[in-house]
């Protein structure tokens, strides 16, 4: 690589596994997920000099994988998700393979918001952002962000209520509840 791709290699090395896991929530499937996060490195890497001027591109990197994620869902005819079969009941205490029951859970109950959703839903609670970074990395109104965290958190009590029971809810003041899923 010649200096104008200087630390770009070291960029991928050291971040690739965080922003897969972003991808991998942000799609629902891991296949696409990895062909997401090649198409973002790889608009990342012809604009590469430009967005490592300030030596912190992680944040251009991650908003061309929330627009290529995006665009690839507009674009392409989805097919159904397979179901594997996986039991939901509640893991023993101490049972490690509780933590990886409850992150497909997670998975399969992301997989049934819409693209939209599950960004915001990505944005607020695994990667903590306010509502203001998100409205902005989502190019829209904090009220949007607000509307759509509601109904992303709503749409996921109705379609996926085992989760809830899984990770337990946290009631908040209003009386409703937010379930902590999204934090797994």
């Amino acid at each position: 690589m010649t200096d104008r791709y200087a630390g770009y290699r070291e960029f991928v090395d050291s971040r690739g596994g965080a922003l897969l896991r972003t991808a991998c929530l942000l799609t629902g499937d891991r296949t696409e997920a990895e062909d997401a996060l090649q198409d973002a490195l790889v608009k990342a890497a012809m604009k590469w000099p430009r967005i490592n001027r300030d030596g912190n591109p992680e944040p251009y990197v991650r908003q061309i994988l929330y627009t290529v994620t995006i665009d690839r869902w507009r674009w392409r005819n989805r097919r159904a998700p397979e179901q594997l079969g996986i039991s939901h009941d509640r893991a023993v205490e101490g049972d490690p393979g509780g933590d990886v029951d409850r992150r497909l859970m997670v998975s399969a109950a992301l997989a049934k918001l819409t693209p939209r959703q599950r960004q915001v839903l990505v944005l607020r609670f695994y990667e903590d952002r306010t509502e203001s970074q998100t409205a902005q990395t989502m190019r829209c109104s904090v009220s949007t962000v607000k509307s759509q965290t509601r109904l992303a958190l709503q749409r996921l009590r109705e379609l996926a209520p085992e989760l809830a029971e899984a990770v337990g809810a946290v009631p908040l003041e209003n009386g409703t509840q937010f379930e902590n899923e999204v934090r797994a």
